[in-house]
């Protein structure tokens, strides 16, 4: 967020950050008696207070996470098997024997598509903010729309992003992580906690003098909890994430890649120069170590008694090919791919959608990204169709979609 309380000539205009964030800010004022009053109301018919949104950056392969494909043939099965769940009926990939015990806190969905350019920028802003930018019009990350109507809850920023913006994912173009058109007072406060540093920053590059978090907030916790986690980047990222709800962040969406540049990450082209993981990473390091920091947030959050008020996201931008490419990996595919969602009412044990047997295209319940994004509003309490001024002539609805009422309880 940026800091307010300057006019456009650089002077003070008598409105501290703190006072923004005390009163506010921004967010309810221009709203008519009308609008105010439907949010109070929507508001009301949820405990839903936070969202914890992990961005699998890079696209995970649904073959080897969330959708194995054990009857197919061994060039689209791929080299690792499936695994039964605590569910019966309902397989994971070997690789994430933890969340395969956890099965009945989560629903998985299973098809999610989308027919616009195969590359993780696009995906990146339909899932976060369920358009696409057009022109000059970049539109809003879920969590901006949240601080601009909801505003801050006991001092703290409403949006935060750890541990930093995405950055080099391939093409020079809006990721759908900051405000938009809604203006830099509402883009997220941004954090590089999760990479094992003791500092942090907001987005607006401010020197943190007057700070929008508590200082609890950057101190670790138990060796014990941190062991839970695993001391891994995913671990310490996915603990951050429940600090921050536990306080009172409104939405945090956790990066779990900033880059997809010369490092291993969910990008499994096989063995290239720019994106070297393949499918044995996952099997090795990422799946491991997701399925530890994931799992453990799931059992942290329900033992706090924080996971019926939080909603919980785990999902990429796009899937992989069905068939394993000639490097060892699987390139992009947004044809079909899974999530995992949990909390704020969401009925666990449940798998809404399917691929076909080659995990190439939805064939029961397709699911646009977008209506992701409209269960994130729909269950944090907010109105779907109160309007957002894109400019002096134009408003739109905040949400492109309705919400996937099938995963709720």
């Amino acid at each position: 967020m940026s800091a307010v309380g300057q006019n456009r000539d650089g002077e003070r205009s008598g409105v501290s950050r703190r006072d923004f964030l005390r009163v506010g800010g921004l967010s309810v004022v221009g709203l008519s008696v009308a609008e105010r009053a439907a949010l109070a109301q929507n508001r009301a018919a949820t405990d839903c207070r936070s969202c914890i949104f992990v961005l699998m950056t890079g696209g995970p392969s649904q073959f080897e996470t969330f959708d194995p494909k054990p009857e197919a043939p061994s060039e689209i099965r791929g080299p690792l098997r499936a695994i039964s769940t605590a569910v019966p009926g309902t397989q994971l990939s070997e690789s994430l024997p933890r969340l395969a015990e956890r099965a009945g806190r989560f629903a998985i969905v299973r098809s999610l598509h989308h027919d616009a350019a195969p590359i993780h920028e696009v995906g990146h802003q339909l899932l976060q903010t369920g358009r696409l930018a057009h022109g000059s019009v970049r539109h809003p990350s879920y969590g901006s729309v949240v601080a601009h109507l909801l505003g801050p809850r006991d001092d703290i920023v409403p949006y935060a992003v750890i541990s930093g913006l995405l950055g080099d994912t391939g093409v020079n173009a809006y990721r759908g992580q900051q405000a938009g058109f809604l203006g830099s007072d509402f883009d997220p406060w941004t954090s590089a906690v999760g990479d094992g540093h003791d500092g942090a920053s907001p987005a607006d590059g401010s020197d943190g003098s007057d700070p929008l978090l508590p200082h609890s907030f950057l101190q670790d916790e138990s060796e014990s909890v941190r062991r839970e986690y695993g001391e891994t980047r995913f671990g310490r990222l996915c603990l951050q994430a429940r600090q921050m709800v536990e306080s009172g962040v409104r939405c945090v969406t956790v990066n779990l890649f900033e880059s997809l540049v010369n490092q291993t990450t969910w990008d499994c082209h096989g063995r290239t120069h720019g994106a070297p993981a393949d499918l044995y990473d996952y099997r090795d390091t990422l799946c491991p170590e997701f399925d530890r920091a994931f799992a453990t947030l799931l059992d942290d959050l329900q033992q706090r008694g924080l996971l019926d008020e939080t909603l919980v996201i785990a999902v990429g931008e796009f899937g992989r090919t069905p068939r394993i490419n000639d490097l060892g990996g699987r390139d992009h595919w947004p044809g079909v791919w899974s999530a995992l969602v949990a909390g704020c009412g969401i009925q666990g044990g449940q798998v809404l959608g399917a691929s076909d047997a080659h995990g190439t295209a939805p064939i029961e319940r397709p699911v646009a990204p977008a209506e992701l994004t409209a269960t994130i509003y729909e269950r944090l309490g907010l109105d779907l169709d109160l309007p957002l001024a894109v400019d002096e002539q134009t408003e739109l609805p905040i949400s492109a979609d309705r919400p996937i009422t099938e995963l709720l309880g």
